[in-house]
């Protein structure tokens, strides 16, 4: 199992990023994908969840601003972060569970004015 992140850099407060999550190396289309995030000095919290069906769950914190997608026929997690906040600030990760837990290498999301 492989996850893939990119999409991540620096934004000003209210800006837009789209990160994508590349998954190899499983059934992707069978499986539910998170995206999480660990800003500095914080614990690692989920944010949005797309299961295998479609359905989606968001952390309330980015509910409105923040849209998970997949593509099943790119293997493929979109997250759509708009109205970017600084609180927002964080490595963003990939995750899904295979048997056990997979992790992605995370991208650096920073937003600042």
């Amino acid at each position: 199992v492989q996850l893939v992140e990119s999409g991540g850099g620096s934004v000003q407060p209210g800006g837009s990023l789209r990160l994508s999550c590349a998954a190899s190396g499983f059934f992707f289309s069978y499986y539910d994908i998170n995206w999480y995030r660990q800003g500095p000095g914080k614990q690692r919290e989920l944010v949005a969840t797309v299961r295998f069906g479609g359905s989606t769950n968001y952390a309330d914190s980015v509910k409105g601003r923040f849209t998970i997608s997949r593509d099943n026929a790119k293997n493929t997690v979109y997250l759509q972060m708009n109205s970017l906040k600084p609180d927002d600030t964080a490595v963003y990760y990939c995750n899904t569970y295979v048997r056990r837990d997979y992790w992605g290498q995370g991208t650096q999301v920073t937003v600042s004015s």
